[in-house]
């Protein structure tokens, strides 16, 4: 029967699958891991397609990896993390999947051998979305320690939605504003720290300053118990990269796509303001309030050639709690290249429909 598995990984380090867990499973629902002989990894949009995981295990990590041929296997995130919270802290774990199977089982044994549990989970088919995310050469990277930025992120969310970062030559600076008033942290550049964890390392060849979502920032920080250490990557055209090591193993990665602060243009006309979403899962950025507000950059996915792109359909909906307010429907991700969207404005749904209305009558 032994000779059958298919795939086999023992983690002496169960903690860690834990806390990767945990990191991740309130960003994004259901993932597919990918195993291969090079190592376990999963790549994964959250619901509303504005920010990306990347993670990686790789195989030397692991005290025993046996992957016979590449497999995927989709899981419910939050489920996995219950599995896994039954494990204890210094316990060693297995996972253990078959050829063609629809379980994984999850087995952890105590550091003295006195006690072995398994837990065996159903596995899910999940459309996978791979994209291929190209090396970038980044304007500005800044390595500090991953406890004061998770501090930065939730402090400055007390006071307002955004984080503006901004790095000169000066230091990094992290802004906000909002009703109750503004807030600026700038870090400078400090190597002279007895233990390198606490270093601050600023690596700039052009300055830069980007908008993002708190919401996203403090969910990232989650991963600040896999590493001393984070390294945000920024660069004026792509994505934000916080990264977090983990241990000699691999890497947890977030990608998030910046907002475009816009002054002019979002002047003139009524705006249909999206619909504001329950705390926990919310599918659209924070509300924008009339002028001025940061106009949503999500992340585009260029399409293979054979892929047709769909495109949103536009639904105004009516007689909620909140008002009007409009639904994007039938966003469609691709298999090619993470490149940032242009910006996307909210048209006056209410006026063309009246309009259409207007059109219908005299026809």
């Amino acid at each position: 029967m032994e000779d059958e598995k298919m795939l086999e990984l023992r983690l002496v380090q169960g903690s860690l699958l834990k806390k990767v867990m945990e990191s991740i499973k309130d960003l994004v629902n259901d993932a597919n891991f990918d195993c291969s002989a090079t190592g376990f990894s999963l790549q994964a949009m959250d619901s509303s397609h504005v920010a990306l995981v990347s993670l990686l295990l790789r195989s030397e990590g692991f005290e025993h990896y046996r992957c016979d041929r590449n497999l995927s296997m989709g899981m419910n995130l939050g489920n996995m993390a219950k599995m896994l919270k039954c494990a204890g802290n210094d316990d060693i774990v297995t996972v253990k999947a078959d050829d063609g199977g629809d379980c994984v089982t999850f087995m952890f044994e105590s550091p003295n051998q006195d006690k072995i549990a398994d837990f065996e989970m159903k596995l899910m088919d999940i459309d996978s979305e791979h994209l291929g995310i190209p090396e970038a050469e980044y304007e500005a990277i800044v390595r500090m320690p991953s406890a004061e930025f998770a501090r930065i992120c939730k402090d400055l969310s007390t006071i307002g939605d955004t984080v503006v970062i901004s790095v000169t030559k000066e230091g990094v600076k992290f802004s906000t504003r909002g009703d109750i008033g503004t807030a600026n942290i700038v870090l400078r550049q400090n190597t002279s720290v007895d233990k390198p964890e606490e270093a601050t390392i600023i690596e700039m060849e052009t300055p830069v300053s980007l908008t993002f979502a708190l919401r996203y920032m403090n969910s990232f920080t989650k991963a600040t118990p896999l590493a001393s250490q984070v390294t945000v990557s920024l660069s004026s055209e792509l994505p934000v990269v916080v990264e977090y090591k983990i241990a000699e193993m691999g890497y947890l990665r977030f990608y998030l796509a910046p907002k475009i602060e816009e002054d002019e243009e979002m002047g003139g006309g009524h705006q249909a303001e999206p619909k504001k979403q329950p705390e926990k899962k919310p599918k659209t950025e924070p509300k924008s309030n009339g002028e001025g507000a940061p106009k949503r950059r999500v992340l585009k996915v260029d399409l293979d050639e054979e892929e047709e792109e769909t495109k949103p359909q536009v639904v105004k909906k009516s007689g909620s709690e909140n008002g009007d307010y409009v639904e994007v429907l039938d966003v469609k991700a691709g298999t090619g290249v993470i490149e940032p969207k242009t910006e996307v404005e909210v048209m006056d749904v209410e006026g063309q429909d009246q309009q259409q209305q207007a059109t219908a009558h005299k026809a």
